[in-house]
């Protein structure tokens, strides 16, 4: 009995719309724009979602994401700017391709056979494999079998709880729980926090969340690699022929390769404080800059040690850090920001030294004056990491939900919220990593204390 029922649970869910895995049935899909169409328009409509692999927008307010900036290519291809049209969850997302509110979806889906039914798709973008993920030091799954001894949580309707329903079969240990309120990046989170030990996502999806959640750590694949795709509907066959092309095309190549070195390639390992490494460059590198971050310090009232720190959580003081991103220098400042500054060379210490700490002082003077000391420099570093938009949305955020937007110990428990999209749909500037900057000031304040304990 309870295989013809997990049988008929399963056909269930291929027959829903799904987050990460599926698409709905539901209702006459309306026919796609042509080409020719979309070109008369002068605009191209794409569907997507907040995530970190997807669309956001970074510290310098602009908009930025692997799906986003491969979309943004094939529309100047066409001659056409990109109206980017982000939605709140995969099944919105798909639903919005079947009414025609979108040409396509961009938005980290994969090609599943379910989908096949309703969509088109485009040639692969990149593959990708299901990853179970749970947290150094918690309650971890080893294997398969284990998966019945830990707390696991997977979005509701996702390619994972279907790939959860075939293996169940076999293994009918296996039990997790359906979350319909909170996507993966939200669970990884959640997994971080140490509120569930182990979750399902997407290994790209994984591998830039590690970033800034180093705690988490890969277990085992739970299915077999799936490629992602554009998706579009069943009539927009002229569409789908001009997408594969320009994949194909020289141009087309050059924007895949450039989307996956800036945002896959460089997978920087945020590890715990090595003390240790710390400590000897505080006596081998440190006093190159010295007098460079003690000047600026004084300059914009600020304590060299911090900026000192802040550099260290930057570059390891490495005056030649680049990523490619575009952040570059001892104080990894992107292009546009370094012009803003007047700073001509970000690899030359005497620029990028002043040019990060005025920038920081910037940061600093766009908070209220009646935040305290040293909450509005605490507030300032967080927006050098995150951008001030998203700090202002965290403040906005903080009021509704009763907290003190003044109060650094209060924004820090706002900002995770800001990858959630509970939260963040309602807000003006949408997704961010929200934990990233949290992390980032508490870096700088024990690496703070680590060089004033040296230097002593």
């Amino acid at each position: 009995m309870q295989i013809i029922v997990r049988i008929m649970y399963m056909f269930l869910i291929l027959a829903v719309t799904a987050a990460c895995g599926q698409g709905s049935s539901s209702g006459s899909a309306a026919a796609g724009r042509t080409v020719a169409e979309i070109k008369a328009s002068g605009e191209l409509r794409v569907l997507s979602r907040n995530a970190p692999t997807t669309y956001y927008l970074n510290r310098d307010d602009e908009a930025v994401g692997a799906e986003y900036e491969l979309a943004k290519a094939f529309a100047d291809s066409l001659g056409v700017t990109l109206r980017f049209i982000v939605e709140d969850n995969i099944s919105d997302i798909l639903e919005g391709v079947r009414s025609g509110k979108g040409d396509f979806a961009a938005a980290g889906l994969s090609k599943t056979k379910s989908r096949g039914a309703d969509y088109l798709f485009t040639n692969p973008i990149d593959t990708v494999t299901e990853q179970v993920v749970c947290r150094r030091g918690g309650n971890v799954a080893k294997s398969l079998a284990d998966l019945a001894s830990v707390s696991l949580e997977v979005p509701k309707s996702s390619s994972y709880e279907e790939s959860l329903l075939g293996l169940q079969e076999d293994n009918p240990e296996i039990t997790w729980k359906s979350n319909e309120r909170s996507g993966t990046e939200t669970l990884l989170q959640k997994v971080w926090e140490r509120k569930l030990d182990c979750s399902v996502a997407d290994s790209n999806i994984v591998a830039v969340n590690r970033r800034f959640l180093p705690e988490l750590i890969v277990m085992f694949d739970l299915a077999e690699p799936k490629h992602h795709v554009w998706l579009m509907s069943k009539g927009s066959d002229d569409l789908r022929l001009a997408i594969n092309q320009w994949m194909a095309s020289t141009d087309g190549k050059l924007a895949l390769d450039l989307v996956h070195y800036r945002h896959y390639s460089y997978i920087e390992n945020f590890d715990f404080v090595d003390t240790r490494a710390l400590v000897e460059r505080i006596d081998e590198r440190l006093p190159k800059y010295d007098g460079l971050f003690e000047t600026a310090a004084e300059k914009h009232a600020f304590s060299d040690a911090l900026l000192a720190a802040q550099a260290y959580q930057e570059s390891h003081w490495d005056a030649k850090a680049k990523s490619p991103s575009g952040v570059r220098g001892i104080m990894m400042l992107t292009q546009n920001t370094a012009k803003s500054l007047g700073v001509k060379d970000r690899l030359d210490p005497k620029q990028a030294i002043p040019g990060g700490a005025t920038y920081l002082a910037k940061m600093r003077d766009r908070f209220s004056e009646d935040i305290p000391e040293p909450d509005r420099t605490y507030m300032a570093l967080a927006a050098y990491n995150i951008g001030r938009a998203h700090m202002h949305d965290a403040q906005v955020l903080a009021r509704k939900l009763g907290k003190d937007p003044l109060s650094w110990v209060d924004i820090r428990e706002v900002l995770p919220k800001l990858s959630d999209k509970r939260y963040y749909k309602d807000l003006k500037y949408g997704y961010a990593r929200g934990m990233e900057p949290v992390i980032y000031v508490q870096r700088i304040r024990n690496y703070e204390n680590i060089i004033l304990e040296k230097l002593k």
